[in-house]
């Protein structure tokens, strides 16, 4: 038996010795394959990525009203949350209205195509719904080779704005022409150019800026006081309608405004986490943080003054953007809507980044559907 045993184990130290043998050589093998077709195989599966990313560039819009939530956030940092800004689609045209701090980036990857951005929309000339409109200024320009600058309308001082940003990217633009060339990047082409409107001293004064292929674009007074002027923008195309507030407090301009609109894209503050902050404030190193949360609080819209409206004006859907203060959770979003399912009994979205809402033409149809993951 002690043979048998000696002949085993010499047997099983002559099996595991040939195995370890030829992993080895397999392992070998494997790298030496790895060394050698490495980059083919990622040349490949880059390929592949950058052909689906391409493709995806261009989202396709039947025909009727789109609006993208391209940046929902506020001025307080938030890491899921872009700044303020909405991508309009009204049959063939494109126009955003805001230009938050990150929103170029998702307006980008949502599949709207920078070039043909038809115009800009600024609610007012808050630092954070403007902030990224040289960058998109930039884009529509190079990415279209737009031989015309791009139309940045808005209520007095838009001109100021627009003058600001076009001198802060006159040398950017001139090294873009001396690389590129005139012909991809027509020098005629850059920057923007301010499309001012005015609006009568009523306090619910409104005005239509835009009124082409079935597209009619009105510009309203909302109230963001000591922000004067700051407006909302109504849409309406082929039987579909929607209203976006800009910043603002209840406001009976924009009750009226929004009277019968399929959807009400309204900002929004929870005023008591707001004041959860503001009690303490005091550990913070920012040194103006109690001032500041006590100063916001009076030129907001709480979730129930949103309803309110909605409610009240009889929209179909209530859709909350830059959310203040940010929601770390989901889970919180009942908390901070507070009682406003109270005032308003049809669906309210808590509006995150990348989300798509359409209103195909002469429907009542209201689709929607995430486009960033």
């Amino acid at each position: 038996m002690t043979g048998m045993k000696k002949e085993n184990n010499l047997f099983a130290t002559v099996l595991q010795s040939k195995i370890t043998r030829w992993v080895v050589v397999g392992a070998c093998i494997l790298a030496a394959c790895l060394a050698l077709f490495a980059k083919p195989l990622s040349t490949v599966l880059l390929k592949r990525i950058i052909n689906h990313r391409l493709a995806g560039l261009a989202y396709p819009f039947e025909d009727g009203l789109h609006a993208g939530l391209c940046g929902t956030g506020s001025p307080l940092a938030d890491i899921k949350r872009a700044g303020p800004s909405i991508a309009v689609v009204a049959g063939k045209h494109l126009y955003i209205v805001d230009v938050g701090d990150g929103s170029t980036r998702n307006i980008a990857l949502m599949g709207f195509q920078t070039g043909k951005i038809d115009a800009i929309l600024l609610t007012h000339f808050h630092s954070d719904h403007i902030t990224g409109l040289g960058e998109i200024m930039l884009q529509r320009w190079a990415s279209g080779s737009n031989k015309t600058p791009l139309d940045v309308f808005g209520p007095d001082g838009v001109e100021t704005v627009v003058q600001g940003f076009n001198a802060a990217f006159s040398l950017d633009t001139n090294y873009r022409v001396a690389l590129h060339g005139s012909e991809a990047v027509p020098p005629s082409g850059a920057g923007g150019i301010a499309r001012s409107f005015k609006l009568g001293p009523e306090e619910d004064a409104s005005v239509v800026i835009i009124n082409r292929d079935g597209v009619k674009i009105t510009a309203f007074k909302v109230d963001h006081r000591p922000v004067v002027p700051a407006v909302g923008y109504r849409f309406d195309y082929k039987g579909r309608s929607l209203v976006i507030s800009g910043d603002t407090v209840y406001s009976e301009s924009l009750l009226k405004h929004s009277e019968g609109v399929d959807m009400l894209f309204h900002e929004v503050m929870s005023p008591w986490m707001v004041k959860m902050i503001h009690d303490q404030a005091h550990m913070s190193p920012v040194s103006s943080l109690k001032r500041v949360t006590a100063d916001i609080l009076r030129y907001h819209a709480s979730p129930e003054d949103t309803a309110r409206i909605a409610g009240k004006a009889g929209v179909d859907h209530l859709v909350l953007y830059h959310i203040i203060p940010p929601l770390p959770s989901p889970l919180l979003n009942n908390l901070f809507l507070g009682d406003a399912k109270k005032y308003y009994k049809g669906p309210i979205t808590m509006g995150v980044d990348g989300m798509l809402f359409s209103l195909p033409a002469d429907s009542g149809e209201i689709n929607q559907k995430k486009l960033l993951k």
